[in-house]
């Protein structure tokens, strides 16, 4: 089953997508920051013969952002993880759904975080993928990573991108930094303005004091190579979340659960099953 539609949020709708058996438990999959549901490409396929996953496209990106051009305003609304958490909320109730897995990754791993503190009822599984906490408990990225990602280069940029997601084996496999796919690397039809906001929605996330209100079975993902969020992010996430699981792929980097995709899948599926 594939399906297309809208729901309605605070200031406007939101585009979603539903794909799997119609009777099968609802996953809810939560992407990165400045990324429409086309993050989730590659890995979805994995998923559907078992879930009937949603997306929706976060404001300022995909469906969402054409649906607001056309009313010919702007969504002054202030973003934040928590104003998209309240939209996760929002399609799930437009559709019908009380209750859902929930996988989130990167900025999708913050929005997850306040879905799972803010409405606790909704999340029966927690899967938090190269995420951070925020605020002060936050390893960020280091100077050197910040600046080459500001690079006035464009074919630089995207060579640094390529290589914080993923491993130099998987670049050569795509033939070099110009076969790389770049579906993670952001969604070109943003406006410049919106891509900021994003930023500023993921800077400014901070769930270190609350992590603790979060109930329900979680297992963090990460890889042990990624520079983007640093790895010691998840170990904080483990140690604050009660009786959460961690994972740590060897080689990963921020893109493990896409390039190791099969391997990253299956612990996902076993852990929703065994909760």
């Amino acid at each position: 089953m594939k399906l297309r539609g809208t729901s309605p949020v605070l200031g406007g709708r939101v585009a979603h997508q539903v794909q799997g058996r119609r009777d099968a438990p609802v996953l809810l999959l939560l992407q990165g920051q400045a990324n429409s549901h086309e993050w989730w490409q590659h890995v979805r396929p994995l998923l559907t013969e078992r879930f009937l996953t949603i997306t929706f496209d976060y404001r300022g990106t995909g469906d969402t952002a054409r649906l607001q051009a056309a009313t010919g305003k702007e969504d002054e609304t202030l973003w934040s993880t928590g104003l998209f958490a309240e939209d996760a909320a929002a399609v799930l109730a437009a559709l019908g759904v009380k209750r859902a897995f929930v996988y989130g990754t990167s900025m999708g791993g913050r929005i997850a975080q306040e879905l799972a503190i803010s409405h606790p009822r909704l999340v029966r599984t927690l899967v938090l993928a190269c995420t951070t906490p925020g605020g002060s408990l936050a390893t960020e990225r280091s100077r050197e990573v910040r600046l080459a990602l500001s690079s006035p280069d464009r074919a630089a940029r995207l060579r640094t991108t390529a290589d914080l997601f993923y491993t130099p084996e998987w670049v050569t496999a795509h033939g070099g930094y110009d076969g790389v796919p770049t579906y993670l690397f952001g969604d070109p039809t943003m406006t410049r303005r919106d891509a900021n906001r994003h930023l500023r929605v993921s800077a400014k996330h901070d769930a270190a004091s609350r992590l603790d209100r979060i109930g329900a079975p979680t297992l963090i993902l990460h890889g042990a190579q990624d520079r983007f969020a640093p790895v010691a992010n998840a170990t904080v996430l483990h140690e604050r979340i009660r009786g959460s699981r961690l994972h740590v792929h060897p080689i990963g980097r921020h893109g493990f659960f896409d390039e190791f995709a099969s391997e990253t899948t299956d612990l996902v599926m076993d852990f929703t099953a065994s909760a």
